[in-house]
This record gives structure tokens, C-alpha cells and sequence, in this order.
């Protein structure tokens, strides 16, 4: 695979009801949450999300009856890239982190869930390329293309931990930071000469700490109409941070966390 050993390759949303919440991503974002596939009876029910220009934006997992009584919570959560999920998995063991999810071979590459030290949950994975595509790339992520992950961002009850477990195992890189009062430092992250986020203290740690990501659309103010008018909720925002951009920090009607970023717009 041609994207750099720990890139963001895929984003997914796990909820108890993906076709209730199809609706509120489709107004929000602007996605398509795929039906289910019958095939799958039995099976866990995964689902496609697609962009208006017909290719992926993640997925979607159902949280079933035995998952929500084993804790699970509905949440968005990221896959990082390795080539080697085993060796990945042992690393993060010893590391203090834990194993969630055993590795697992798929159609589509070997995966592993795990969290960091400070409890972040996350998948690893190492994709299969598509037949005859072996430098194939991952798109999901893009710093300012509309419909795709625009920013990953970790508040972590411990700043400088979770910045070294990180880039011991994936070559995070943290070369700016900005001051962000009581937060403390805002360490944007540098990965293969591209910033693709931050880590930052974590302002409320009664809160399970977890990544945000921030989707890119093309007006703030016409997402956050639609966010309140379908069932979710508003935290933070608009805001405009200091790039220009500016956003917002949401919860779906499910509960699950997410921020969008783009021009205020109408």
C-alpha cells in the first residue's frame, strides 16, 4: 500500500440503528449510508458509506443487543495503517495499551482493535490491495476535500504519554504546537511531511477520551441548521480557528461525537 506506515486509512461509525441514522449523514454531510445485505444474516451488519462522487467514505457497524450490553457506545472510530497487524499488536501490549478486538483476517486486509494506554480505542489494520493495484492508496482522508476526514484530532487525559505511544508506533511526528490555555499545548501532527491533526489535553476527563474527526462540507452554517433540524446536538462552534476554517464540534442523534470543518457559508 502506497499511503505511509500510520496513516488514517478508514473511519467507521458504530451505532445502534445505521438505517435511522442514514438520514442525519446524508442532511449533515451529504453521504449515503448503504441497505443492509441480506447475505450477512447471521453476520455482523456492516455497511458501506458512500460520497456524491461514488466512492468510499467508511463504513458503518451495527452495535448489536450483545455489544451494547458488553459496554460498546456508538462512536467514530479510525483504522491506522501498519504492515504487520501482529507485530503491531505485540508492540502495543508491551506498551501498556490492550487488545479489544484479535486480529482478524478479512476479504479486505487483517485487522486488529486495541487502545492506547490512556484507553483510546482504534483499529490496526493491513489492507489486501485490489487485484492489480498493488500501490493502491487510501482517500478517506484529506486535509480540505469535502466529504472525507479532514482533521484527526485526540484530547488525551496525558498530552506528552500519548504523544510518544504514538510516534514510537507510528511515526507521529509533533514539530509545531500552539498554546491553548488550561489544555495546555495543541500538538499538531506531522506524518510523511503533512500535518494530519492534533493532540491536545483533554478538557473534560470524566469523559471517555477518544479521536475526533473532523468531516469536510461546504458550508458550516447550513450543517449545523441541518445537525439541529434531524436529531443531533451541537457542542462547540462555529468557530473559527486559525487556519480560517471553521467548525464544529456535534454529537449524532445516537450520540456518537464528530466535528465538521469547512467556510461558514450561509
Amino acid at each position: 500500500m502506497a499511503n505511509p506506515v500510520g496513516s488514517f486509512i478508514w473511519y467507521e461509525l458504530m451505532t445502534p440503528d445505521a438505517d435511522a441514522i442514514a438520514p442525519f449523514y446524508r442532511a449533515v454531510v451529504g453521504w449515503t449510508i448503504g441497505a443492509g445485505n441480506p447475505a450477512q444474516a447471521g453476520g455482523p451488519d456492516y455497511r458501506m458509506i458512500a460520497r456524491t462522487d461514488g466512492k468510499s467514505a467508511g463504513g458503518v457497524l451495527r452495535l448489536n443487543d450483545d455489544m451494547l450490553r458488553h459496554g460498546a457506545q456508538p462512536l467514530w472510530i479510525g483504522y491506522l495503517y501498519t504492515p504487520g497487524v501482529d507485530a503491531t499488536v505485540k508492540a502495543i501490549v508491551a506498551d501498556g495499551g490492550k487488545v479489544q478486538m484479535g486480529a482478524t483476517n478479512l476479504p479486505v486486509g487483517r485487522i486488529a482493535m486495541v487502545s492506547d494506554p490512556q484507553g483510546v480505542p482504534f483499529y490496526v489494520m493491513t489492507p489486501i490491495p485490489p487485484p492489480g493495484q498493488p500501490d493502491a492508496t487510501s482517500d478517506l482522508f484529506d486535509r480540505h476535500a469535502r466529504e472525507r476526514v479532514n482533521w484527526n484530532e485526540l484530547s488525551s487525559p496525558d498530552l506528552e504519554a500519548s504523544k510518544a505511544f504514538y510516534s514510537r508506533h507510528f511515526g507521529f511526528a509533533f514539530h509545531e504546537k500552539m498554546d491553548m490555555g488550561p489544555l495546555g499545548d495543541y500538538c499538531f501532527i506531522d506524518l510523511a511531511g503533512q500535518q494530519i491533526g492534533a493532540i491536545t489535553g483533554q478538557a473534560d476527563k470524566s469523559q471517555r477520551p477518544a479521536w475526533l474527526f473532523y468531516f469536510g462540507v461546504a458550508s458550516i452554517a447550513a450543517a449545523k441548521r441541518a445537525i439541529e433540524a434531524h436529531g443531533g446536538r451541537v457542542l462547540v462552534g462555529p468557530h473559527q480557528v486559525p487556519t480560517g476554517e471553521w467548525i464544529v464540534m456535534a454529537v449524532d442523534p445516537a450520540g456518537a461525537a464528530f466535528g465538521l470543518t469547512g467556510p461558514l457559508g450561509e
